[in-house]
């Protein structure tokens, strides 16, 4: 029995010992340095993740400082975006929701205390018991439910670099619609200014009888529909605005920000991508997330199959202190015993000797696998497809500005100074100047496309578009000790 009662005391000490974690191992915001540095070089900003009052203050002084009455621009916005957008903020918790469970995980149970009084009627004898249970399994499983914790952490690190990049790329597209949006009111309100001019001048011709009524209503028919577009222009650009407002979490006095009235130019040439597969593969968050998911599942496995028989072991060491009266002939006579107790509870593994948990967890991972190999062939094609489309977008979006504006400009001048001259009609000059309004609109959608189109690279490459979903997720298999 003594050596019973050591081996309790070990276990008993191995676990109190193995119980003194201490929180400051685990701070509220542990492991988002690697989420900020894993996205940093694609939103070319650092990320913050405010936990407290100050922090927040500090954000929003920045913010303040970044678009109260200014022009921005794109890298700015997602600047703004990953500070302020409070959407981000929650996906940044669920980074540590999985350190808590880490830190859960780290502690053993706690042992449980167990006191009993036993008296006879006749109150001759009595019996205190007491003693501590602990519950053994989840002892020895604590390495093996820390290291799938902790797989988990690195997970939600992923997820939450998925979540900023997926926001930078938001934004980045948001702020190019609005751009390109304004850019046609700007195009708009030119032609509206030479269409009025015109409008008038037919008119006055009109008085004098130079000009019919006929080509004076083609006049004023034209600036009357340029002005009916440049309505709808205005509130598809105010509406593109108010997208990316969303995006950065702005309200109240901050709205005062402006987007530029045009896009920025085309660069003189795009990078070669070809090796863009093998980027996405290496790079890929979603890909990381699920090359998780089926680590974790493995380590479940493993810890399954190691408890299956055995899904749950208690130990309980105690003493029993038993007093014993006698009387005899008026004498009293008081004895006590201590005795130790030691007790040992477990399912016996008759009916359930774990075969079908086993068989959950390896088709839990052969579903993961599968999942895993999908997502990679997905990845393949999406960055295949993202470079295409930037390729293209590229080269049409060229092709606008070197042949088709300044063709359809060249038409338009020389369609005013032959109607000048009398010798064209008034409505070969409007058709004229209307196509070259449709080409320079061509033109900024073309533009559009392509910095859309760039944005779709980055978000091919790294993970966080919209093509880049997150793969289903898989349950663990049962990897408490503790539990079945």
């Amino acid at each position: 029995m003594t050596r019973w009662s050591r081996a309790a005391s070990a276990v008993t000490l191995a676990g109190f010992l193995s119980g003194c974690v201490s929180a400051a191992e685990f701070p509220i915001d542990r492991g988002f340095a690697a989420v900020s540095a894993g996205a940093e070089p694609v939103t070319k900003s650092r990320s913050v993740w405010a936990t407290n009052a100050v922090q927040q203050a500090q954000n929003e002084a920045e913010v303040h400082s970044l678009v109260t009455d200014r022009t921005i621009d794109a890298d700015t916005a997602v600047r703004v975006a990953l500070l302020n957008n409070q959407d981000l903020q929650a996906a940044y918790a669920d980074l540590g929701l999985s350190v808590a469970a880490l830190w859960q995980e780290s502690l053993p149970v706690n042992p449980r205390l167990s006191l009993g009084v036993n008296t006879t009627t006749d109150i001759l004898t009595q019996a205190v018991e007491g003693a501590v249970i602990a519950n053994v399994l989840s002892y020895a499983t604590r390495g093996r439910r820390v290291a799938i914790a902790e797989t988990r952490v690195r997970q939600a690190q992923q997820r939450a670099i998925e979540a900023t990049l997926r926001l930078a790329h938001e934004t980045r597209r948001a702020y190019y619609e609005a751009a390109a949006a304004w850019g046609v009111v700007i195009e708009l309100n030119r032609a509206l200014v030479a269409a009025d001019a015109a409008a008038e001048l037919a008119a006055e011709l009109g008085k004098t009888g130079a000009f019919s009524k006929v080509e004076q209503a083609r006049q004023q028919a034209f600036y009357a529909e340029l002005t009916s577009e440049k309505a709808r222009a205005v509130m598809a650009a105010r509406l593109a605005k108010e997208e990316l407002t969303r995006r950065l979490g702005l309200w109240g006095a901050r709205l005062s920000y402006e987007v530029p009235n045009g896009l920025p130019p085309l660069p003189r040439s795009v990078p070669d991508q070809s090796a863009i597969e093998r980027l996405a593969l290496q790079n890929r968050a979603d890909l990381k997330i699920a090359k998780l998911e089926l680590e974790a599942l493995a380590r479940s496995y493993g810890l399954t199959k190691a408890t299956r028989f055995v899904t749950d072991l208690e130990v309980a060491a105690g003493l029993e202190l038993e007093r014993e009266e006698e009387v005899d002939e008026g004498d009293t006579t008081v004895t006590n015993r201590l005795t130790p107790r030691l007790e040992a509870d477990f399912a016996i593994p008759i009916f359930d000797t774990g075969e079908a948990r086993l068989r959950t967890a390896e088709l839990k991972i052969m579903r993961a696998t599968n999942l895993l190999a999908a997502r990679a062939v997905a990845v393949r094609s999406e960055a295949r497809a993202a470079h295409t489309a930037y390729r293209g977008t590229y080269d049409i979006a060229k092709h606008y500005r070197d042949a088709v504006v300044p063709l359809r400009k060249t038409v338009e001048d020389e369609a005013v100074l032959t109607y000048n001259g009398m010798i064209t009609n008034t409505f070969d000059l409007l058709a004229d100047t209307r196509a070259r309004i449709e080409s320079v609109r061509a033109s900024l959608e073309a533009r559009r496309d392509f910095f859309l189109a760039e944005v779709d690279v980055a978000a091919a490459i790294w993970g966080g578009g919209v093509a880049g979903s997150e793969p289903a997720e898989t349950e663990v298999a049962e990897a408490e000790g503790d539990e079945e």
